[in-house]
């Protein structure tokens, strides 16, 4: 693994385990579409494959039949949908079918280019016949056109005149993928689409299915361009109504490229009114910007590369002295951008659109983990995501209804529309801790940009209905305390517990800002409507503010620590020295109840409090909190290692902190969990940009204002990255001798930085001595 301009290559063996985990690591996605970077010409039945193309935000709504039909547990959810296979390409030599398993593979690399926007890949394969070939593929999920996405498919003949035939597929009758042995992963795998139509318009083929349930109509349609041979033959066939292929003939001499550009568009019924015209007018216009000749290409590429570059003068990062980790954070960064929703109204997914692990949910890792990267480097992106939940309100308001809440809003668990699909309500419903990753990320977004307009149009709903919901779910005890009993918190190897103390935290401030900020804009119109029009009263507000300012925060005098919750301490310690390694993560092995009665951690959750609010306990007692929390946590989920990376940093543990960073940033280029090949970790992702930025970075955002207080962490020389605050755009360079801040553009600002304050204006740098 090397990084030049953002680049990565890998040579590849001809083995299921790499190619599905390649599958994911080389997968290209827009934020609308989304394809798995399964090998065009396919695998033999006894591998396993995810072969997947996916659109933001498409679903189909399946039974989930309860065992125990109990009052309103959810019995039906939504589900990603795999949709028409148009990425399948079968390519003939002198009659030979190209297939890796076959001949000899002389060479075989994968190339993802960031800079590009791009995956390829380059072989040399000798046939069986002794035909030697050159194969080079290109892949691109356009984000100047996020409907379209082309595969250009070069063949290079290295010692043979003959003929080659390429059969590109273009099929509706798709399945999505399935593991009943993996609770990640759907467990069942039927055909949630109902082919309408199959046909061919004019050169073009294009499909049309339909949900049975959700109702959802997916048009795709693709043609060719043939380039380096004039005299071909192409005839579009129908091949049992659900499978188009395009046969494409040429003959070949010795040492000629001929090219073949498959053009693939996608439109749906959530979007437009008519998917198969839109499909067909978006790969027209494709085809007419290449140009017959193809020279129309370069300005498509043009495109891919413009945005990107302009992506990287807004995010990019830059580590000196760790290659690896230089290029996994670029690689992180990347799978962000390329995942994040381009339409407001849609959220990320856990596996972003790589891949189908969590049928395509969206979680609170969302908010809490991924959102942060996007305030800081893309306000757009940012308000896209948090429109889906002012979006879906409303049915968090019937969440919280067939829960027995009287007033409020509780977001779901996991999601696509907005209706919970968690049918183990233990650990998904009862993570109410939801709700203050929402209101969290509000909160931040507007501290960061200082955005009026969201906080008055959307925002400050939001935080209402969020703070209704934890006055009707808390109660005071004997003491005056407000208490939040039967709730599960991020941890979910410890689950229905009384006051775990990161929910009671988050509590807290949702209730606090939702005070704050009603106040500050109190005399708006905007505000002034939304109290009436959710006859808000002065009594309730009060009520609100009560219940912050005397919320019930775990506190254990022996130990010197923040207990988990309330009955943590009182059970035995699991043993992790003694528990075999094949027996992690420890949920695919031991019955939830049985890990409940332990003092056993899947992930940060005290820690992850202590970060996100140093106000809730000192640093003493953070850190031995810490040191407690570390022997007993397993981070079998994605989401802890980052945690625990970015506490360490502000502890001042700097060896953790590049340990637990290493863990993080490398998890799915190195597939430190061994389950990539299902999909990247975006929440992760976004958790190692957070661990760099306000861990060794040491930036904070708060109501004071911006403040840095970077270190240097192990072998690594020197850093720099650029993030945006208030619309504007800076950069903070560290090396052994100075820390420098620039502001890039935009109008003068003050930060700290220890206890002193510096102001630089428009194109100054503020140089501060080591």
């Amino acid at each position: 693994m090397h990084n030049s301009n953002r680049v990565i290559r890998r040579d590849e063996r001809y083995d299921n385990k790499i190619l599905r985990l390649n599958e994911t690591l080389f997968s290209n996605a827009n934020g609308y579409i989304g394809v798995r970077g399964t090998l065009e010409e396919g695998v033999p039945a006894d591998f396993s494959t995810m072969r997947g193309m996916y659109l933001a935000g498409v679903y189909e709504t399946i039974p989930m039949k309860q065992a125990e039909s109990l009052c309103n547990l959810i019995e039906e959810k939504q589900t990603m949908l795999n949709v028409a296979d148009t990425q399948s390409i079968d390519l003939y030599i002198c009659g030979e079918r190209f297939d890796m398993g076959t001949g000899e593979l002389i060479k075989n690399q994968r190339i993802l280019d960031m800079d590009g926007g791009f995956t390829s890949r380059e072989i040399i394969w000798k046939s069986p016949l002794g035909n030697t070939v050159k194969i080079v593929t290109k892949r691109i999920a356009h984000l100047a056109v996020p409907q379209l996405f082309t595969i250009e498919y070069s063949v290079t003949s290295l010692d043979f005149d003959g003929e080659i035939v390429f059969d590109s597929w273009h099929i509706a009758d798709v399945k999505n993928y399935s593991d009943p042995t993996d609770p990640r992963l759907a467990s069942e795998s039927p055909s949630y689409l109902n082919v309408v139509s199959s046909e061919v318009v004019g050169d073009s083929t294009i499909c049309v299915s339909k949900t049975g349930v959700s109702g959802i109509s997916i048009a795709s349609a693709s043609a060719h361009l043939l380039l380096g041979e004039d005299d071909h033959i192409e005839v579009c066939d129908n091949d049992n109504d659900k499978r188009l292929c395009s046969y494409i003939k040429a003959h070949i001499c010795q040492d000629q490229e001929i090219r073949l550009v498959k053009f693939c568009s996608f439109s749906d019924s959530l979007r437009c009114q008519d998917p198969k015209n839109d499909a067909l007018m978006v790969l027209n216009d494709a085809l007419k910007k290449a140009g017959t000749d193809g020279k129309g290409l370069m300005d498509l590429y043009q495109d891919q590369s413009n945005i990107l570059k302009d992506f990287w003068q807004h995010s990019g990062m830059e580590i000196m002295g760790d290659e690896d980790l230089n290029l996994s954070m670029s690689f992180n960064m990347y799978q962000l951008f390329c995942s994040a929703p381009r339409t407001p109204g849609y959220s990320m997914a856990a596996k972003g659109l790589t891949g189908e692990g969590y049928e395509g949910h969206y979680f609170w890792d969302t908010e809490m983990y991924a959102l942060p990267f996007f305030t800081l480097t893309d306000t757009d992106l940012a308000k896209n995501i948090l429109h889906f939940r002012y979006k879906t309100l409303d049915k968090a308001k019937e969440n919280a209804a067939l829960l027995g809440h009287k007033k409020g809003a509780l977001y779901p668990w996991r999601t696509i529309t907005g209706q919970e699909c968690s049918g183990y309500f233990p650990s998904g419903t009862a993570a109410y801790h939801i709700n203050g990753a929402v209101s969290y990320a509000i909160v931040q977004y507007y501290l960061t940009t200082g955005d009026k307009d969201y906080i008055l149009k959307e925002g400050a709903e939001i935080l209402i209905e969020t703070s209704r919901l934890w006055l009707d779910t808390g109660n005071y005890d004997r003491k005056g305390n407000f208490v939040i009993n039967e709730v599960t918190g991020p941890d979910e190897y410890t689950c229905m517990v009384d006051n775990n103390f990161y929910t009671n935290c988050m509590a807290a401030h949702g209730m606090k800002w939702t005070i704050k900020l009603l106040e500050k804009y109190s005399d708006t119109a905007e505000i002034i409507s939304l109290k009436q029009r959710l006859c808000l009263t002065d009594k309730e507000l009060s009520d609100i503010k009560k219940a912050a300012d005397n919320i019930y925060l775990p506190y254990d005098e022996e130990l010197g620590i923040n207990p988990q919750d309330d009955s943590f301490l009182q059970k035995p310690i699991w043993d992790l020295e003694a528990t075999p390694k094949e027996e992690f993560p420890l949920l695919l092995h031991y019955h939830p109840l049985h890990l409940y009665r332990y003092q056993v951690c899947k992930q940060a959750d005290t820690v992850l409090a202590h970060f996100l609010f140093p106000e809730s306990a000192d640093k003493t007692t953070q850190e031995k909190s810490f040191r407690y929390y570390e022997k007993i946590t397993t981070h079998d989920s994605s989401l802890s290692t980052c945690v625990f990376s970015m506490q360490a940093s502000r502890l001042g543990l700097y060896d953790e902190a590049v340990s637990y960073l290493g863990d993080s940033a490398k998890l799915d280029l190195l597939n430190l969990h061994g389950n990539s090949s299902d999909g990247v970790h975006t929440a992760n992702m976004g958790g190692s940009y957070m661990a760099f930025v306000f861990g060794f970075g040491g930036v904070r955002i708060t109501e004071e204002g911006l403040s840095f207080n970077p270190f240097l962490p192990g072998t690594v020389t020197g850093y720099s990255f650029k993030f945006g605050y208030f619309g504007r755009l800076l950069q903070l360079s560290i090396n052994e001798k100075e820390i420098v801040v620039t502001l890039i553009s935009g109008d003068e600002i003050s930060f700290k930085h220890g206890e002193k304050t510096y102001t630089i204006t428009g194109g100054e740098k503020c140089i501060i001595k080591r």
